[in-house]
């Protein structure tokens, strides 16, 4: 059999995971990959290649990066039979799905129909779903509505975060994908249509779906935190600052909602039922740290300034920033 000509469309970590299975793959030769354009990352707004370009880098692949595939010459993709798309992040034009001879694959990190959309790892977190998978689909136009060609679920563990279920979902996809395509392009698999009743949808994420919101449960928190971190993070503001968490997790401690409570050297916060211990925070402005060192060092003065004199020992403090 010859190897399967594929054009590799993809941007980001999980995308490049798939793109260096395709490559070690002896039954495909990826001969074109389409990624995004270099963005300015950092204070010094350096521009910075995607994970999928390095990869294509690395084993001289030829590389485009348009910034809108609506006037790509998809007559240069009649040559391959395949594409395969995994988090690439553009709208991808009809005439471009059916240039390949048999169109284009998506990777898709959800049990589709459910978790449509942008961010279906992040919102299976944020959720608290307890279950999602891999669905390998042939792409259409629509919002991820395509047949499916085929799925693998997954449990999800209490404790994981994006990048834990991220890279798990990668090393699944990578296991079905071959497979899927092998079974496709003989003929041994009939793309079977979603019922689209049973849809949901996930939105593109920005940096204000990370606040917090005290009321909500501990529970609801820590799911938010396990599916947003590392990006957006999830944040408050104390001292008229914003304060990112980067490490938090439940607790049982009962106080009031949105107050803090530091002690020698943890941080909780109360939430609307239980409460929340910071690990590690960054303060606006200020690099990120430990619970203990935000304590004892950049907040000493604050502490001191907010001593409750001749304190019960058993009394909770009730400082509120």
């Amino acid at each position: 059999m010859n190897k399967i000509k594929i054009i590799f469309f993809g941007t980001h970590e999980f995308a490049a995971t798939i793109l260096q299975g395709l490559i070690d793959n002896s039954n495909f030769e990826v001969g074109l990959v389409i990624t995004q354009p270099d963005k300015p990352v950092g204070r010094k707004q350096e521009l910075q290649p995607s994970a999928v370009k390095l990869i294509a880098q690395k084993y001289n692949i030829e590389i485009q990066q348009p910034q809108s595939l609506k006037t790509f010459d998809f007559k240069t993709l009649q040559t391959f039979n395949l594409g395969v798309c995994a988090q690439y992040g553009l709208i991808i034009p009809q005439s471009i799905l059916d240039a390949p001879k048999f169109g284009i694959i998506n990777v898709h990190t959800s049990l589709l129909p459910k978790y449509r959309g942008a961010s279906p790892i992040q919102s299976a977190l944020v959720n608290g779903e307890t279950e999602t998978g891999v669905t390998i689909m042939k792409m259409d136009v629509g919002m991820d509505t395509g047949p499916i060609l085929s799925q693998k679920a997954c449990s999800i563990d209490e404790n994981e975060t994006y990048t834990d279920l991220s890279n798990k979902l990668a090393k699944i996809a990578n296991f079905e994908l071959p497979e899927a395509i092998l079974a496709y392009v003989s003929g041994k698999i009939v793309p079977q249509a979603q019922d689209n009743t049973l849809a949901t949808y996930t939105k593109i994420l920005t940096r204000e779906d990370g606040k917090i919101d005290w009321s909500k449960s501990a529970e609801e928190i820590y799911n938010q935190y396990r599916g947003l971190t590392p990006w957006p993070g999830v944040w408050t503001i104390y001292n008229n600052k914003r304060v990112k968490l980067l490490k938090i997790k439940p607790d049982n401690k009962i106080l009031e909602i949105g107050n803090w409570k530091l002690e020698i050297d943890k941080i909780f916060i109360g939430c609307g039922q239980g409460t929340i211990e910071v690990v590690e925070l960054q303060v606006e402005g200020s690099k990120p740290t430990d619970a203990k060192s935000f304590i004892n060092g950049h907040h000493l003065s604050f502490l001191r300034r907010n001593v409750i004199p001749d304190q019960d020992p058993g009394q909770e403090s009730n400082n509120n920033f």
